[in-house]
C-alpha cells in the first residue's frame, strides 16, 4: 500500500468515526448530558414575587426531549401573564404570540383550600447556569429576572 493511499485511507475512517459518533452520540442527551424523559428539577428565581407555588415546593416537571428542555412550573398567582425566555427590552419587541402564554391550573394547599394559578412552559437553555426571563403583570410593565434550573431527577414511568 502506497502512502497515498494509506493517508486516504486513513482520512476514510476518520470521517466514517466523527459521522458515526455524531449521529449516535446527538440524539439521546443534550449539553447538559441529560437523556430525553421527563424529571423533576427545582426552578428558581432572584424575586420572591416570582417564584414557584407553595404547593409545588420550588420544583417543576423539566421535560428533555430531542435534546431541548423545557420546564413547566406553576407560579403562585394569575398576576404575572407572561413570560419571555431574555430580557424585558427583548420582550417589548416581540408579538403577542412570541411571548410564552399560561395555562391555568387549580392548585390545593395543605389546609384544604384551592385557587386558580398560572402555569408556563419554560425553555430551558442549560442546567445549574441562571439566564434571563422576563415577565409582564397585570400593571402592563415588563420586568427582567434570572431564572435557574437545577438538581434535575428522573421521573420513574
Amino acid at each position: 500500500m502506497t502512502k497515498k493511499s494509506k493517508l486516504w485511507l486513513i482520512a476514510a475512517l476518520s470521517a466514517i468515526m466523527i459521522f458515526t459518533l455524531a449521529a449516535c452520540g446527538g440524539s439521546d442527551k443534550n449539553s447538559s448530558g441529560l437523556e430525553d424523559g421527563t424529571y423533576t428539577a427545582e426552578f428558581t428565581t432572584d424575586s420572591r414575587m416570582f417564584h414557584v407555588n407553595e404547593t409545588k415546593d420550588d420544583k417543576g416537571t423539566l421535560t428533555v426531549k430531542d435534546g431541548k428542555m423545557t420546564i413547566h412550573v406553576t407560579l403562585a398567582s394569575t398576576h404575572i401573564v407572561n413570560l419571555y425566555p431574555g430580557t424585558a427590552a427583548e420582550a417589548k419587541k416581540q408579538d403577542k404570540d412570541d411571548l410564552l402564554q399560561p395555562t391555568t391550573e387549580k392548585v390545593k394547599y395543605d389546609d384544604g383550600t384551592t385557587e386558580e394559578a398560572y402555569a408556563f412552559d419554560v425553555p430551558v437553555p442549560e442546567i445549574d447556569k441562571e439566564f434571563d426571563c422576563a415577565l409582564i403583570g397585570t400593571k402592563g410593565k415588563w420586568y427582567d429576572h434570572k431564572v435557574k434550573v437545577t438538581n434535575p431527577v428522573k421521573e420513574d414511568k
